[in-house]
């Protein structure tokens, strides 16, 4: 159903900056992580936590054959007994080097502790990108940066003034990331193989791993 979702909002913004916005950043993206073969990093404040974006990314990698956009979640908070993929903390940030990418997606500003890791992360060579309120100061440090307004202190929806929520920028982001791939070296699939992909996805979801 996310993927109906998806093109329903679409529809909604046709003709407003937003497609192209997302579609920019989900590039970004994405060339970031593919001549790498992955490394991408996800985090966000310490007030939010972007379990939803994982997911999406997560989710993407499986259906568009492009497992590089799976995401390591770091977590500012890491219980005892957590499972490996759910244990990373904010320490990974600051190991971060050349050919990884960070990703910071929150509706709010960050605190100091996370902007002097990301500031290490980018010192270290890594790509910063940024989804969300940040800030001027982590606007600064990243590569590429999708500002997105703190809509009545909501996430999600759209508004009647053009604005959407930070929610609803994630699912566009996320699905832009997976429709940009390359073709494969086969050439460009049959209009029938593509539509038998999209029924599949919509029909078989993976599993989640969040």
């Amino acid at each position: 159903m996310d993927a109906v979702r998806v093109a329903l909002l679409r529809e909604v913004l046709a003709g407003t900056e937003w497609l192209a916005a997302t579609r920019q950043f989900a590039g970004a993206l994405r060339t970031s992580v593919a001549p790498h073969g992955g490394g991408l990093l996800l985090v966000g404040s310490e007030s939010y936590e972007p379990w939803h974006l994982a997911a999406h990314l997560d989710d993407e990698a499986a259906w568009s054959g492009l497992p590089e956009l799976s995401p390591t979640l770091v977590r500012h908070r890491v219980r005892p007994g957590e499972p490996p993929h759910l244990a990373v903390g904010l320490g990974r940030i600051e190991a971060a080097r050349r050919g990884e990418t960070l990703l910071v997606a929150a509706p709010d500003t960050p605190g100091e502790g996370l902007l002097e890791r990301v500031h290490d992360a980018r010192r270290g060579g890594a790509t910063v990108l940024t989804l969300g309120g940040g800030g001027r100061e982590l606007h600064a440090l990243a590569h590429e940066a999708l500002e997105v307004p703190e809509a009545d202190g909501t996430t999600g929806g759209t508004g009647d003034d053009g604005e959407i929520g930070f929610d609803t920028v994630q699912h566009l982001v996320s699905a832009a990331a997976g429709e940009n791939s390359l073709p494969s070296p086969r050439g460009r699939r049959p209009f029938r193989d593509r539509l038998s992909r999209i029924a599949e996805q919509l029909l078989t979801p993976p599993p989640a791993r969040w």
